[in-house]
């Protein structure tokens, strides 16, 4: 146990200046980020040349810091799996091949290929609240709005993408962190811990981002008896078999289908609704 708990240190150690040393080295990129052209005011925060073809807040690491920042971020996020923010440094540390095999499904799709091109962002900035509230029930838009005022969430909650050395590859990411809630909405699932479970079981055999199974194979150590027998019974085998016939998620431009019924975006996806209702209390004593 003394040499475990040794080890830990000795990592969180280690971990923590390379966290220190990355901070200081974002702060060197923006500094020399000045240039003549001012920097582009979309909504995207994609398309500034001043990083000669990368992204604002881009941090450049090698394979071994990559590693460091994987094995760092994934100690902190099995101690705490609401630690949102180590957890996109996991993904973003370990996803680079299911990231290409995701640009290239959004590439193959008419949709997605769109999505890649306009660079749409889903922030509270870039909602209409009001209009969605207009909504009528059952409406995706409508839907994805309770699921926020329900479980007390803001997609402004999202953590830019900061880590991954490729322009498109780190907008196919920052796609997949925004879209998130919306998987939350089609799957009819809450935000406590087995929600999440069940959603990381669909986005792991969807994506095959590694820090998705690894959510998918850890998370259920923290659940109760009662539910981890609700898991494995039928909310994990229900996940996972939509998510590997469901329609690649991250090719569909939802800022255009909030007016459409939710149930006849799950039919196009191919996705079955949940077997049953999860509701959205104890979020944390799950």
């Amino acid at each position: 146990m003394r040499i475990s708990v040794h080890i830990i240190s000795t990592m969180w150690l280690y971990a923590g200046r390379l966290f220190q040393w990355l901070n200081q080295r974002q702060y060197v990129l923006i500094s020399k980020a000045v240039c003549a052209h001012q920097v582009h005011s979309s909504s995207t925060g994609f398309t500034d040349s001043c990083y000669n073809g990368l992204y604002p807040g881009h941090i450049h690491t090698t394979p071994i810091q990559k590693a460091m920042l994987a094995v760092g971020s994934g100690v902190a996020a099995l101690h705490d799996p609401y630690r949102h923010d180590m957890v996109a440094v996991l993904g973003e540390a370990t996803g680079h091949l299911a990231l290409i095999n995701l640009r290239d499904k959004m590439r193959n799709d008419p949709e997605g290929y769109t999505i890649l091109k306009e660079r749409p962002r889903i922030r509270l900035s870039t909602l209409d609240l009001s209009e969605m509230a207009s909504l009528p029930d059952g409406s995706f838009g409508r839907e994805y709005l309770r699921f926020l005022e329900d479980n007390d969430v803001t997609p402004d909650s999202r953590a830019n993408v900061r880590f991954v050395d490729d322009e498109e590859l780190a907008y196919v990411m920052q796609r997949y962190r925004e879209v998130h809630d919306l998987l939350h909405t089609l799957l009819g699932m809450p935000t406590n811990m087995l929600g999440e479970v069940a959603v990381k079981w669909f986005e792991a055999a969807q994506t095959g981002l590694p820090m998705c199974a690894l959510g998918a194979v850890l998370g259920p150590l923290r659940l109760s008896t009662s539910r981890l027998k609700l898991l494995f019974t039928s909310l994990g085998p229900w996940a996972l078999r939509n998510g590997h016939r469901a329609r690649c998620v991250l090719s569909i431009f939802y800022e255009r289908r909030w007016a459409q019924s939710i149930e006849d975006l799950r039919q196009e996806l191919n996705i079955e609704p949940p077997p049953v209702t999860v509701r959205a209390t104890e979020k944390r004593n799950t």
